[in-house]
C-alpha cells in the first residue's frame, strides 16, 4: 500500500560525519573546539538545505 508519499532523505550521518571531520582537522591545527564547531555548523547547514529542498517535492 503506497500513500504517494517520499521517504525523505535523512542528514544524522552528514551532521555526525563533519562534527568528526572538524574535531580532527581543527586538532591537527590546534583547535579541535573549533573544528568541532565548524564542523557541526557545515554539518547543520547541509541538512537544513537538503530539508528545505525534500519539502519543496
Amino acid at each position: 500500500m503506497t500513500t504517494g508519499k517520499n521517504n525523505p532523505t535523512g542528514a544524522g550521518a552528514i551532521i555526525a560525519l563533519l562534527i568528526l571531520g572538524g574535531a580532527i582537522v581543527g586538532g591537527l591545527m590546534g583547535q579541535p573546539s573549533v573544528g568541532l564547531l565548524v564542523g557541526g555548523a557545515i554539518g547543520v547547514a547541509i541538512a537544513l538545505l537538503l530539508w528545505l529542498r525534500e519539502r519543496g517535492k
